[in-house]
């Protein structure tokens, strides 16, 4: 399935208007096909990769559209009012945890390709000149970080 990430990356990048608005729904779908709970083989999967992809897309634009119908008066109110209770809290704080622990068990190009592109929105060709490697070793690199991450936040949280 990876043969199709770039394909699937400039078909979305040019309806959504956004090359790194498209990595990142390519991103989720790769991450939610590989973590499919059905072990029955997948018949076509560039076809269930690109309607997973699709499916992402939809779901982000309902709920922007959501978001925008709603009066900004209600929205500034939801957010001002909103205090997180402390279970929520610490449920975030754990998770943080979990996530900086899953992490740190990468590789340092891995853990390096993922941070660089969630925390500081690099693209992933301005990842790869830095750590100088090609573009295909960092999409690989992120691909597989967020797939580690959430096998062991997952293994984690049955435990």
């Amino acid at each position: 399935m990876e043969n199709y990430y770039r394909e699937l990356v400039s078909f979305l990048s040019a309806r959504l208007g956004s090359a790194q608005a498209a990595e990142d729904v390519v991103h989720d779908a790769y991450v939610r096909v590989l973590e499919r709970t059905s072990h029955e083989p997948i018949e076509q999967p560039r076809a269930f990769l690109y309607r997973t992809a699709l499916n992402l897309v939809i779901d982000g634009h309902r709920r922007n559209a959501l978001r925008q119908s709603e009066p900004l008066e209600v929205l500034d109110n939801e957010e001002r009012f909103f205090s997180p209770s402390p279970h929520l809290l610490m449920d975030h704080e754990q998770r943080l945890a979990l996530i900086q622990q899953a992490l740190s068990e990468l590789p340092a190009a891995c853990r390096d390709s993922f941070l660089l592109r969630k925390l500081e929105g690099l693209s992933h060709n301005e990842i790869a000149e830095r750590l100088g490697v090609s573009r295909s070793v960092v999409e690989k690199h992120i691909v597989n970080a967020m797939k580690h991450c959430r096998i062991r936040i997952r293994q984690w949280e049955k435990s």
